[in-house]
């Protein structure tokens, strides 16, 4: 639940009721489904056209209760996203890199972040329709401020570790390079009719997976290691 949706406290225990850790399970399950019931609904309709109304009737819930647990319809897509990074950047933070030389964690970050993202094309349209709304459900929200840092402090490393052994000569930091990564990935989903329709190439054609995912990785190791973007 996000932090400012405060729900009014729940109903006294008497003789025959759940207890409270069954309460809360069930609490927990249904928070969840409205989520993710949430998250296909704005994912297919934006924030504008998603109607809670409808979320409510594809769960075991009631619009009242999506609302108790949540505040209102602004606060459930920012839920909504809020959840979505926390899945990315929880992977990004869970690498195990350190036993890798500082190549080869980079190119696994590049990886984790190409079939992350073909898996989650949810994930793609919902970071679309909040740039349309200019970030604002983001901007709001302290807990995706908290959430994103950590996995930029993991590429640092990964740089931080390249350049002291050598290997890495690109003059770039962390977000910059983030971005380099995330803009393939994110292009190769969010731009996938597009793409077929101009120029009659599937980008998410299963044949080509691979060649995709390794350019990913050529293109971030030739960078770093070739001396591009030095000042």
């Amino acid at each position: 639940m996000p932090p400012h949706a405060k729900p009014a406290a729940g109903p006294p225990q008497a003789a025959g009721h759940p207890q409270p850790a069954a309460r809360t399970r069930d609490a927990a399950r249904t928070q969840a489904e409205i989520l993710d019931v949430a998250t296909a609904e704005f994912a297919r309709a934006g924030f504008t056209g998603a109607r809670v109304d409808e979320i409510a009737a594809r769960t075991r819930t009631t619009k009242r209760m999506i609302y108790y647990y949540f505040g209102s319809k602004e606060q459930l897509f920012t839920a909504v996203l809020e959840r979505a990074y926390a899945v990315i950047r929880g992977a990004e933070q869970d690498l195990d890199v350190a036993h890798l030389d500082p190549v080869s964690a980079i190119r696994r970050l590049a990886e984790l972040t190409f079939d992350h993202h073909e898996a989650h094309p949810d994930f793609i349209r919902l970071v679309s329709i909040e740039n349309i709304h200019d970030a604002e459900h983001i901007a709001a929200s302290e807990k995706l401020s908290r959430l994103n840092w950590p996995a930029i402090d993991v590429i640092g490393r990964i740089l931080e570790s390249g350049r002291a052994s050598g290997a890495f000569t690109a003059d770039v930091d962390a977000v910059n390079l983030h971005a380099m990564i995330s803009s393939f990935c994110f292009f190769r989903v969010a731009n996938r009719p597009t793409f077929a329709a101009l120029f009659g190439r599937d980008l998410l054609a299963a044949g080509e997976r691979e060649r995709y995912r390794t350019m990913l990785g050529d293109m971030v190791v030739g960078y770093l290691t070739g001396g591009a973007g030095r000042r």
